[in-house]
């Protein structure tokens, strides 16, 4: 049984957790993590889905996805979620999330990182990932288009790739 600790609206932890797939209470709410690796051409490193999944069998996301575990951070989970998904370290010191999207169940953190990862170098998870691939704006919106990707707005996609070497508005 994986736990997760619980949120209100605000993001102020509760000091209680939860089963991962659980029922949650009113009030309650859990916090997933995504990184999203570009190269330096400007290609999204994407995953299928094994088709044993859950939610969204067989369909292409963005490079890693997860829960956060009960007692990590954001930051830990998507540098967890990394290494047991694709068998590759990822460090992110020092990053924040890039963008926070808010879902009925909780709080979704993006993390962008841009490394010209050798694809060859990865190890799948066979239980969560049957295959990894770099793919340009175009290919992923056509996947999107067509069905095969993870249904997120075709805007936020647009806005991963657009935004992904400036990380937020200028300070």
């Amino acid at each position: 049984m994986e736990l997760v600790d619980l949120y209100d609206e605000n993001r102020v932890p509760l000091g209680r957790t939860a089963e991962r797939y659980g029922k949650k209470g009113p009030g309650e709410y859990r916090v997933v993590v995504h990184v999203c690796v570009f190269d330096h051409q400007g290609r999204l490193l994407i995953q299928q889905r094994t088709p044993e999944k859950i939610l969204w069998p067989g369909r292409w996301d963005v490079s890693i996805g997860g829960g956060v575990d009960a007692g990590e951070t954001s930051r830990q989970a998507a540098e967890r979620e990394f290494r047991e998904e694709l068998g590759y370290p990822l460090d992110l010191a020092g990053s924040r999330p890039f963008v926070t999207v808010n879902f009925p169940a909780g709080f979704d953190d993006f993390y962008i990182a841009v490394r010209d990862l050798d694809l060859e170098e990865l190890t799948l998870q066979k239980e969560e990932v049957q295959a990894v691939r770099w793919a340009t704006r175009e290919e992923v919106l056509a996947l999107a288009e067509s069905g095969a990707f993870i249904p997120y707005p075709k805007s936020f996609l647009h806005y991963l790739f657009d935004t992904r070497e400036t990380f937020g508005f200028p300070g």
